[in-house]
């Protein structure tokens, strides 16, 4: 009997069905070893080595292992297809004392019959270079939070972590903040002219004045406008020139991790998490090629199936003569691995039955693969030029010639939406509709959303394909950042983290100096360098300033003054900064352990009409309690009774379910919804905000998206 391991069950069935009776094939769930979480776990003294323990959770695991290879003829390590693969594939062999000669390792970027087979025909040893990069990565990022943590709880406040990615990412984070808050708003206007011939009537826009071009900065004030408008009312218009050409769009190339996250996000609205969740599965399944990668490479078998499919379903117009292939630009890829495609191009969306949201992962998948295998898209542009006296004015017009592969994948600015301007002639009169005034003012860069942030430290160099979700998740969960309408805005909490970790520690959060440890970790995965002299380089003069900041650094006094007395030492009340932001607390802290929440004033209102409130199980009075989630009444004879009550926002219509308030909420993972007051024997929830609109197909509750816009969460539309 052979034994196969992979990491989850999920994949295991989808392998064994393809190896047949003769193979069997058991889940790690993961890592089986880690670093402990009660202590650092890295003998900095001994050659930085890790001590790694078997988890509580991994033990029954490992049994299940030990006695399944005890029973197998050969042993096949079929762990992810990356560093952290290699490295869970290494300690399954650490974990349960696997032999070399029984041993073999096998890597397949789809999990298909054809890859499963071709794989087990050409297996291999454990790459211990991968080992000892993921390796490094772990210890590095180890010392640096378990290090740098405790300095934060004694100058800042306890609970606090610091990492060594999470932190570059707050960085860029609280920098655009920043320039949002700074950014000061210029007033500017336009002037459009709606013109018309004997067919159809079109828009122009002012972009000269006396021959000189002008830049949208140059009407500054209403009344320079206004002596424009004045000024074009009775001038003749008269086309001076015309441009025709066509112009290319050429597709995109298939996802990689980081561009998946971001069209994700941007088309479907899902966090960084999420992707990777719904990719995951969509691999396990055998659907996609896998999800971790960094590189834009595609196999010219698939690109071959990908024509025939494109011939057969679209026309031999919408198939290339020969495939096309991409360049990886990303810093650090991977060049041996392969894009993100689904594994068998003739498996359209439609025939597959899954869940809606993996169902739109894969549709989007397949959309942008098959628009990677197809012709540009062509557009024929006409741009007249139009005088009005010493004024110009430009009217740009755009008709699709040949869709293309816009026929699969939709671009938002792929200029459908452009006007078609009517048939002209040079020295054409055109007769004047109407003159317009626009006003504009400039707006302050765009907060980050998670794809416009996975984006930037792509470009930087910062993390890699299996960092970017992860380092998202934790900034959120520690309470550093909070999503609103889509975007990370940092919290009060995480300004100082940030700040203090700048001003004192300016290398670890230094966007080149983490964008070279990468480099460096590459460099180990090459066998170019041993890992624990990089290891050594980085730890030894981080350690002695370390030192000498925890000396030279004094504890922040973040207290603020209040007019409030404490009602059980009579000492003053102040303002304190927490994890969860700021509470009220005596000032005779630790001495008196008074607190109360800080609330907004919508939140204290509430607080107030239900200051009255006898609990509904026992008939005690309820009492003001703050948690990570925000405020709430709890009742007064906690722990015997553990009543609590809401103080969160309602929507405006009641639980569709059991009729009782829908009201706002955090989840766990910091992300903000809409949930039934009746949990838990209620479960009704929304992502979005709950309206009084009905859905036309279902009849069920419209939600108000993020932009503004209405939406079913069932029917999606």
């Amino acid at each position: 009997m052979n034994l196969v391991i992979v990491e989850s069950p999920a994949k295991g069935k989808t392998i064994e069905k393809y190896l047949g009776k003769d193979y069997k094939v058991l889940a790690s769930f993961g890592h089986v070893r880690d670093l402990p979480k009660s202590k650092i776990g890295v003998d900095v003294k001994d050659n930085f080595k890790p001590s790694y323990i078997i988890p509580a959770g991994a033990k029954k695991t490992i049994k299940a292992l030990k006695e399944a290879i005890a029973k197998a003829d050969t042993v096949y390590l079929a762990t992810d297809y990356d560093r952290e693969g290699e490295a869970i594939a290494w300690h399954i062999v650490q974990a349960t004392g696997l032999k070399d000669k029984n041993t073999k390792r096998i890597t397949f970027h789809e999990i298909t019959k054809p890859a499963i087979l071709e794989a087990v025909k050409n297996p291999r040893q454990i790459d211990l270079n991968l080992v000892d990069a993921q390796q490094a990565r772990r210890v590095l990022d180890r010392l640096v939070g378990y290090k740098l943590s405790p300095f934060l709880w004694a100058k800042v406040a306890r609970g606090l972590s610091a990492g060594r990615v999470q932190s570059v990412a707050l960085r860029l984070i609280v920098e655009r903040e920043r320039e949002v808050e700074n950014f000061k708003s210029e007033e500017y206007w336009s002037i459009e002219a709606m013109l018309s011939t004997i067919k159809k009537p079109f828009k122009a826009i002012l972009t000269e004045i006396d021959s000189k071009k002008i830049d949208k900065m140059a009407i500054c004030a209403d009344v320079d406008a206004q002596k424009i408008l004045a000024d074009l009312e009775k001038a003749e218009y008269i086309i001076k020139s015309l441009e025709e050409k066509d112009r290319v769009r050429n597709p995109l190339p298939p996802f990689t991790t980081s561009t998946l996250q971001q069209d994700a996000g941007h088309k479907l609205g899902y966090s960084a998490k999420q992707t990777m969740r719904l990719a995951q599965k969509l691999y396990e399944d055998g659907l996609i090629t896998y999800m971790r990668t960094d590189s834009v490479n595609i196999s010219p078998i698939a690109a071959k199936e990908a024509a025939e499919v494109l011939k057969r379903e679209f026309g031999d117009k919408y198939a290339l003569t020969s495939p096309r292939f991409f360049k990886t630009k990303s810093k650090g890829a991977q060049e041996a691995h392969e894009a993100i495609r689904p594994t068998e191009p003739g498996l359209r969306p439609e025939a597959v039955k899954l869940d809606s949201q993996s169902e739109r992962m894969y549709k989007l998948i397949w959309q942008r693969f098959m628009a990677s295998q197809m012709p540009e898209a062509v557009f024929a542009e006409t741009q007249a030029k139009i005088s009005a006296g010493k004024y110009g004015f430009n009217a740009n017009g755009s008709k699709i010639k040949f869709d293309g592969f816009l026929k699969v994948y939709n671009i938002e600015d792929d200029d459908r939406a452009s006007q078609q301007l009517p048939p002209l002639k040079v020295d054409e009169k055109l007769d004047l509709e109407k003159l317009e005034k626009l006003q504009h003012f400039t707006e302050p860069p765009a907060r980050y959303s998670e794809g416009t942030l996975v984006k930037e430290l792509e470009k930087r160099g910062i993390g890699r394909p299996s960092t970017y979700a992860p380092t998202i998740s934790t900034i959120q969960e520690r309470g550093y950042v909070e999503k609103l309408e889509g975007r990370l805005k940092p919290l009060e909490i995480g300004v100082r983290v940030n700040d203090i970790l700048v001003e004192h520690f300016p290398e670890i959060v230094d966007f080149d100096f983490t964008a070279k440890i990468e480099d460096q970790f590459d460099d180990i995965a090459e066998g170019k360098v041993g890992w624990q002299p990089v290891i050594k380089d980085f730890y030894e003069p981080f350690e002695k300033h370390l030192e000498e900041k925890t000396k030279s650094v004094v504890k922040e006094n973040l207290d603020e003054e209040t007019d409030e007395i404490c009602p059980d030492c009579g000492a003053p009340v102040v303002i304190k900064h927490g994890r969860f932001g700021r509470f009220y607390s005596c000032s005779k802290y630790p001495d008196c352990k008074y607190t109360k929440p800080l609330l907004d004033a919508k939140t204290q209102e509430a607080a107030e009409k239900a200051s009255e409130e006898k609990c509904e199980k026992c008939g005690k009075p309820m009492v003001l309690k703050q948690s990570r989630f925000g405020a709430f009444l709890a009742c007064s004879g906690y722990p015997e009774c553990k009543q609590t009550k809401s103080l969160a926002p309602a929507a405006e219509v009641p639980c569709p379910n059991c009729g009782k308030k829908l009201l706002k909420r955090r989840s766990k993972r910091g992300r903000m919804f809409w949930g039934c007051e009746g949990y838990p024997e209620c479960k009704t929830a929304f992502w979005n905000e709950p309206t009084t609109e009905k859905c036309p197909k279902c009849k069920g509750i419209m939600t108000k998206t993020p932009k503004g816009e209405l939406q079913c969460p069932v029917c999606k539309e």
